[in-house]
């Protein structure tokens, strides 16, 4: 789903950064064994043979790392949220395989039947490419590029994907109490727009291999050599023009660069060539009289594209869309071929999935909140509600003390500031009231109809927003998720159940492991109310400048700083023609502003924990200090392992930091971590000079 504006998350919001979603496998196995449950600390981790002054991540993962290769199925595996999701994701496909096989309610049978479908194999290879037929059928209709905004409007009321732009609402970034219209860029396959515009010799070959993938693919549905040839050199023009007229994923991640209030009448005189009108009144969004163009330069480009393009280049960019957007769900050589290219051959992952997991993760996303009902009754006690908001609470009163410290803010500020704080909205678990799904239709026989019914009611349950109250006890994560998010225009904390569990928190162990686990995290959360973006939005949720020109001023020095010091991270290595690639500090800049403030709140708040018990900082368990445990706990919780090909790709597009730079790039701008280790001042994770925002 496109949205205005990406919820800062602890991981990637698009499913567990650290182990994402591949496509399903198209075999049915056994009943999966049960995975390992992780505990919060493990000593055995530790590479003794590293200087933790040198390199913390290596020190604190060194063993874990050696001993705990990329799984086949997998991209990335981390210690924490790899291990939970896994685990979580077990938990979730018992009570759907129980669902599917015997239901005891019409909750349950909704959902075991969406389960059932996406697990009957032999059903979707007999279906072939016949559930996207429909759609191609409707597009050779045209016969003017004057019916595309019709066409597309039929698409997406049958839940056809066609990937031309994001139509949804969102809350007025300016006023947080309106829901209105938005429109936001799209229109590509491919990662980034770097992926098309990028003259490197990587890239070229990127290119190159997804112009072969959509040839194959073509040829798949039925198209002659000649014919796959021509369609896929359209799409790669269309496509290739979309993206030189997108705005980089840095430059959104400033709230102004996405924020244009338009009239209808405006856009339409802004975008001609496209039937606004037309399109709104067909998918039956609602009437407005104004909306947010996110990125006016697309549909400024859009417009000239669909005047210069022959129709037959539009036709085939359409029949692209509403197959490879499916191609996962298909019939096993679709599925054969979209896996190579977009998983073996771009993020280096040797084989699928088991089907049972993908199954689980696509119900999960499909009707979440009603396998959620179920699933936090199993998995998330009223004790640990409980415990997580003691806390929220002792990290928010950290954050205060904090802000009461700062050196470089003004009175003013920090008073503003501290009212934002005290308006934080903290939301645990799951939703007080779940979603209705009773009107989604769902066919044991029907995977992909399943998909776009799912589709229609998720478009649907969106565009009934406009014009009404903010329900601000929505969540934007399903319960069983392994993360969690801070969103501005709410200004709420958000904390899925899913999270909530070894080796983040748990209350058989010392308090310095988990300040540095769930600690960590809360303080992550809490943190990006006050980042470069965060720090936009006041409590109320509205785009307002709070802090006074030095303090801003100031605070942009300082922001400056880490975004500088990221850029110098590696990500990935240089090997023949390929150049190494660094990470992006300005694309991180929130999420490693959140990650340092983090991790020094929750050190606050252990602190404050351990006087109350009457203990000290440099009381030792097992060798090492509280001090020491608390980092190591922390770091922990970030060992990995990585493909070379999808650390490349997490470099243009995820707004996090590789694992390793989460923890060196902390610690190194925390001095309590030096004296913790006793690193001398000057050694890399104790420099002389270090970043510091809050």
């Amino acid at each position: 789903m496109i949205t205005l504006r990406l919820v800062s998350s602890l991981v990637f919001a698009a499913g567990v950064a650290l182990a994402p979603a591949s496509a399903p496998a198209q075999s049915t196995a056994s009943a999966p064994a049960p995975p390992k449950v992780v505990g919060s600390f493990e000593a055995g981790a530790i590479d003794k043979s590293v200087d933790p002054c040198t390199d913390f991540f290596l020190y604190a993962c060194g063993n874990w790392k050696k001993d705990n290769p990329i799984p086949s199925d997998q991209v990335a595996w981390n210690r924490s949220f790899s291990l939970v999701y896994d685990r979580n994701r077990y938990l979730l496909w018992q009570e759907l395989d129980a669902a599917a096989k015997d239901p005891k309610t019409p909750l349950q049978k909704q959902y075991g039947d969406f389960f059932a479908a996406c697990m009957d194999t032999e059903t979707v290879d007999k279906k072939g490419f016949a559930p996207v037929r429909p759609a191609w059928e409707a597009i050779d209709g045209l016969t003017d590029a004057k019916q595309i905004p019709s066409l597309l409007s039929q698409l997406e009321n049958a839940g056809t994907p066609d990937g031309f732009f994001g139509l949804f609402v969102a809350q007025d970034d300016k006023d947080s109490s309106k829901q209105i219209a938005a429109i936001f860029q799209g229109g590509i396959s491919l990662p980034d727009r770097d992926y098309y515009i990028d003259p490197s010799k990587h890239f070229e070959e990127i290119r190159g291999q997804y112009l072969t993938h959509i040839k194959k693919m073509f040829a798949l549905a039925g198209d002659t050599p000649e014919q796959a040839d021509k369609e896929a050199a359209a799409v790669m023009e269309i496509e290739t023009a979309m993206a030189k007229a997108s705005t980089s994923r840095t430059d959104l991640r400033e709230p102004a660069n996405r924020y244009h209030i338009y009239t209808v009448a405006d856009l339409v005189k802004a975008a001609p060539a496209f039937d606004w009108n037309v399109y709104f009144s067909g998918v039956g969004i609602g009437h407005f009289d104004s909306l947010n163009v996110a990125t006016p330069d697309f549909f400024k480009a859009l417009s000239g594209l669909l005047q210069s393009e022959p129709l037959a280049t539009w036709k085939s960019y359409i029949r692209w869309h509403s197959l490879h957007e499916q191609a996962s769900n298909l019939s096993k050589p679709f599925f054969d071929e979209d896996f190579d290219f977009f998983h073996r051959t771009l993020d280096g992952q040797k084989e699928p999935e088991a089907r049972w997991k993908i199954c689980s993760s696509m119900t999960d996303g499909a009707l979440g909140e009603a396998v959620g009902q179920d699933w936090v009754k199993q998995n998330f006690p009223p004790a640990a509600k409980e415990s997580m908001d003691k806390l929220v609470a002792a990290l928010e009163k950290s954050l205060g003390d904090d802000i009461k410290t700062l050196p470089w803010m003004s009175d003013a500020t920090k008073k503003a500031a501290e009212e934002k704080l005290a308006m934080i909205r903290n939301k645990i678990g799951y939703p007080e009231k779940w979603r209705d799904y009773s009107s989604v239709k769902v066919d044991r026989a029907d995977l992909i109809g399943n998909t776009q019914h799912s589709a229609v009611y998720q478009r649907n349950y969106n565009f009934a927003k406009l014009g009404k109250p903010v329900d601000e006890k929505e969540w934007g994560m399903t319960p069983p998720t392994v993360n969690a998010y801070y969103n501005p225009s709410f200004n709420d904390v958000n904390f899925p159940a899913g999270i909530l569990q070894p080796p983040f928190f748990d209350f058989k162990i010392d308090p310095a492991v988990n300040f540095g686990g769930i600690g960590m995290v809360i303080g992550h959360e809490l943190t990006h109310g006050f980042d470069d973006e965060g720090s936009q939005y006041d409590g109320n949720g509205n785009l307002r400048e709070w802090q006074t020109p030095a303090d801003r001023k100031a605070f942009t020095e300082r922001t400056t700083c880490v975004a500088d010091e990221y850029s110098g991270f590696e990500a990935a290595p240089a090997h023949g023609d390929t150049k190494a690639q660094l990470l992006n500090g300005k694309l991180t800049l929130g999420e490693n502003t959140a990650d340092n403030g983090g991790l020094r709140i929750a050190w606050m708040a252990l602190l404050d924990t351990l006087a109350a018990q009457k203990k000290s900082i440099s009381d030792k368990i097992d060798g090492y200090t509280e001090a020491q445990r608390y980092f190591l706990g922390f770091a922990q919780v970030w060992c990995s392992n990585q493909t070379e090909q999808s650390a490349r790709e997490g470099a243009l597009t995820d707004p996090h930091s590789q694992d390793r730079w989460r923890v060196n790039g902390s610690v190194q701008n925390f001095d309590e971590f030096g004296k913790a280790f006793n690193c001398k001042k000057g050694q890399p994770m104790y420099p002389a000079k270090s970043c510091r925002v809050w």
